[in-house]
């Protein structure tokens, strides 16, 4: 069946990014996400005989993988960042920021002060936030999103992981609803794909919200209004983290003062920003801004 379903997805049109990276890790997910196998291989299952249910259940999934070029993740509703797993639906983009990287590693040795208090802007699933209360275990941690729908998605993986006391879920356009609140630590994963990218999208990205996806023209649209306001709500030697995908050489042309730090992720540098409160202060709504990018692949 491995065998089987691996031909019938290399046959199609599919473009991969949501966690799976080709036909094979698609269909060894299928089958053992279905069959409620261990995923971290599939090896010591391959000689296992599928009864004819089973074998109905994935061979539905992967129909529709082919035909509706939905991701796995939302076929499945599971998606994992690193050795924790979350729910998502198509009312959240499929969780793969590169900032759990960077939490895993604790931010070291980015941040300047404990994180006690902690921000995840544009939560969407929750992700973060739970990654956040669990790498910071003294921490309080504001979840906050415009989305209803995210909210939702958000409070579920919240109450599953028993974390309701210290994550607060708040809606919230960016940081409006979260008055004079300040934390140690922001970090945000935006919208940041630039208008061009966004009309080249394959199908399967256009599953995902767009809400979640278009960050304007140049992609930057929202990172400025971040960049703008981060600093009325960090501590003292607090500091902002945030992604941004392929936009560094916009970022710097619109910022050309600003000391940005780039800490280093699985695909290099220049995806993920590290600005201490104090490189924050002066920057304002009014900073100039760049033109679009006329070319350039946007992370999602």
């Amino acid at each position: 069946m491995f065998r089987d379903i691996v031909r019938r997805l290399q046959r199609a049109t599919l473009h991969y990014g949501h966690g799976t990276h080709n036909a094979r890790d698609d269909a060894a997910y299928l089958i053992l996400h279905t069959l409620h196998l261990p995923l971290d291989d599939l090896g010591p299952h391959r000689q296992r005989i599928v009864a004819p249910g089973e074998q109905r259940r994935v061979l539905a999934l992967v129909e529709r993988r082919v035909r509706e070029k939905i991701p796995v993740a939302y076929l499945t509703q599971e998606a994992w960042l690193g050795e924790y797993s979350f729910y998502v639906d198509q009312r959240v983009i499929i969780p793969r920021s590169f900032i759990a990287e960077l939490v895993r590693e604790r931010f070291e040795p980015w941040l300047q002060r404990p994180v006690r208090s902690a921000l995840d802007l544009c939560t969407g699933s929750g992700c973060l936030a739970v990654l956040l209360a669990k790498t910071f275990p003294a921490a309080r941690v504001d979840a906050a999103d415009l989305s209803p729908g995210a909210l939702a998605v958000a409070r579920r993986n919240v109450t599953r992981y028993r974390l309701g006391r210290r994550i607060r879920l708040v809606r919230s356009d960016l940081f409006s609803r979260l008055k004079d609140r300040r934390y140690d630590l922001i970090v945000c994963n935006p919208p940041y794909v630039n208008a061009a990218s966004m009309r080249a999208l394959p199908r399967e990205y256009r599953h995902e919200p767009e809400l979640a996806l278009s960050g304007g023209a140049d992609g930057l649209t929202l990172v400025r209004k971040i960049l703008a306001a981060a600093a009325q709500h960090l501590q003292p030697g607090g500091s902002l983290v945030c992604e941004i995908g392929h936009n560094r050489r916009v970022l710097e042309r619109a910022y050309p003062s600003v000391p940005f730090a780039w800490p280093g992720t699985s695909t290099g540098l220049g995806h993920v920003l590290v600005l201490e409160r104090k490189a924050l202060v002066p920057l304002s709504p009014a900073t100039p801004p760049s033109r679009p990018a006329s070319k350039g692949r946007n992370e999602r």
